[in-house]
């Protein structure tokens, strides 16, 4: 019996591993599938249409959303941080502005790109 840790999207699972002969593998039963993973959790609500449209730069989970909609902002504000790769990244203001929408919310997982929020 041989163990390994193995690293399936950012999730670490150890696992045993036993070698067998040919014979017993023919014999052994077809294991159950295993369980789907859990669904990421659904966006807030969509950005809207106008404004400065802030993406994930990276995937990843968010850690925490520091602003809300309607709130003002200034250039270089924390809106939000991303984790990525055991990192905390802060995602900042790119502009002054009011917070026209928030797309996300705590404990989404996100992939780059993906519109976070929005300031206008």
């Amino acid at each position: 019996m041989k163990n390994y840790r193995v690293n399936v999207n950012g999730n670490t699972y150890e696992i045993a591993i036993e070698l067998i002969s040919e014979t017993e593998a023919k014999a052994a039963p077809a294991a159950a599938p295993a369980a789907a993973p859990a669904a990421a959790p659904a966006p807030v609500a969509a950005a809207p249409a106008g404004g400065e449209k802030i993406t994930a730069p990276m995937p990843g989970t968010i850690l925490d959303v520091k602003v809300a909609n309607g709130q003002a902002v200034k250039k270089g504000d924390i809106l939000m941080i991303l984790e990525a790769m055991k990192m905390e990244n802060e995602i900042l203001a790119p502009c002054d502005g009011t917070v026209a929408g928030v797309s996300v919310s705590k404990g989404a997982t996100v992939e780059t790109g993906v519109v976070l929020c929005a300031i206008q």
